[in-house]
């Protein structure tokens, strides 16, 4: 890969991974330095990428580096802020402040309940309810089949019914 290839690359999907990132570690600033450990490590295994699946090689590698970061003593020690807004349904800025005050806090409930899921439900809730990934796309970046994607997906969705308190629909 040459540098101007990497430099499209870069260009091209910053915004991504910066996503995928901030969406897991859930701090801006984090989520940058995770953005631009993940582009380092791009360009220094870029022999290792697939031409055909440039876009999931480099979500894979940013979850990896957000997850590493997770795991990290330093993480642990230092409480990382948190923007549940991010989980608001699209519709709530068009309603009363009232609604809106309760989809903020109905968005932070739901937030707070993904970030405290266990894996493998965390990533795949991150992926379809915060960015709107579609299934297909999911199982391509976590590596896994869509079958085994809309089964974490069911389950996950079972786990926040119940955290939430919310009646399952019939």
């Amino acid at each position: 890969m040459t540098e101007r290839q990497f430099e499209t690359m870069v260009r091209d999907y910053e915004k991504l991974v910066y996503t995928v990132c901030f969406q897991v570690v859930h701090d801006p600033q984090t989520a940058e330095d995770l953005m631009q450990d993940t582009f380092l490590s791009a360009w220094s295994h870029a022999a290792q990428c697939p031409a055909d699946a440039v876009k999931p090689w480099l979500c894979r590698i940013a979850l990896n580096k957000a997850r590493d970061h997770l795991k990290s003593a330093y993480s642990r020690r230092v409480c990382a802020a948190e923007s549940p807004e991010l989980y608001a349904p699209a519709g709530a800025a068009a309603s009363g402040v009232e609604t809106l005050c309760e989809a903020r806090e109905d968005a932070r409930r739901a937030a707070a309940c993904i970030s405290g899921m266990e894996e493998p439900y965390r990533s795949v809730c991150v992926l379809y309810f915060g960015q709107g990934a579609p299934v297909e796309q999911i199982a391509s970046t976590l590596g896994r089949t869509p079958k085994t994607v809309h089964t974490q997906l069911y389950r996950a969705r079972k786990k926040l019914r119940q955290s939430l308190s919310v009646p399952c629909p019939a």
